[in-house]
């Protein structure tokens, strides 16, 4: 776990463009913190308290539960400018995604599983208002976007109005976690970008599996949990690399 205050000459990852006023939650991972502490102090890391945490938000919302692998330690340093090359863009082209995912070890049935985290949460006008009057310089809205989804979005983010809106990304279980994001994107009622070109991209690979994860809750469900897991294992600190912080917002000693 990366995302810290600013502490000295450290940058937080908090304030990178695809954290800041997205990710939080952070006083519930804090309770966490406290509560392990007072248990076990100096035994479990932020970093596990995340992925922990992660588990089970999505087995609570009725998705898959997995076991966690454990044994991370956290970072003594943060890399803001890290978090904002390579953490994928909304409005980011496909290839691109798809290359990002793979410099991880991430293949493309990982994108496509993970993308899936998208069948609850929000996301602010900012984020998709490109697809809604002038599509890549068209004049036009984006061709991929059902017209009844497109009708209401404008109605929330006006053009030249305020980006800060906020809308469900999955407009019909927004707070379940299932496999309807999927079938959203057969509908073209994907909110982003990024979310409808894994159908709408003609020859790619990722329409396949899409369709297949459409089609059958639990093969998503298997594939999202490996998909997590695969994602925990990208590069963690272990053995007597980095710490276990005391405290989640900053370095021991700081």
């Amino acid at each position: 776990m990366q995302v810290m205050e600013m502490v000295g000459s450290i940058q937080s990852e908090k304030n990178a463009g695809p954290n800041a006023n997205s990710a939080r939650g952070f006083s519930v991972v804090d309770n966490i913190k406290t509560a392990l502490e007072n248990a076990c102090p100096g035994v479990v890391s932020c970093s596990d308290v995340l992925a922990l945490a992660s588990e089970a938000s999505v087995s609570l919302a009725g998705g898959p539960s997995w076991t966690v692998l454990l044994g991370r330690r956290d970072g003594l340093t943060a890399n803001q400018a890290g978090a904002n090359s390579s953490i994928p863009s909304p409005v980011e082209s496909l290839s691109n995604i798809t290359s990002k995912f793979s410099a991880v070890g991430l293949n493309t049935n990982d994108l496509v599983a993970l993308s899936g985290a998208h069948t609850f949460g929000r996301a602010r006008c900012g984020l998709f208002n490109n697809r809604l009057f002038n599509f890549s310089g068209s004049g036009n809205p984006d061709p991929t976007l059902n017209t009844t989804l497109l009708s209401s979005l404008q109605q929330l983010c006006p053009q030249n109005g305020s980006a800060s809106g906020i809308t469900n990304l999955d407009l019909t279980t927004p707070d379940a976690f299932d496999n309807n994001y999927f079938t959203n994107l057969q509908s073209n009622n994907g909110l982003l970008q990024s979310d409808q070109e894994l159908f709408s991209t003609t020859g790619s690979a990722t329409i396949a599996i899409v369709t297949s994860f459409a089609s059958n809750q639990t093969l998503f469900f298997q594939a999202f949990a490996q998909s997590m897991i695969n994602m925990g294992n990208i590069s963690p600190l272990t053995g007597s690399s980095g710490e276990i912080r005391l405290d989640c917002k900053k370095v021991n000693g700081s």
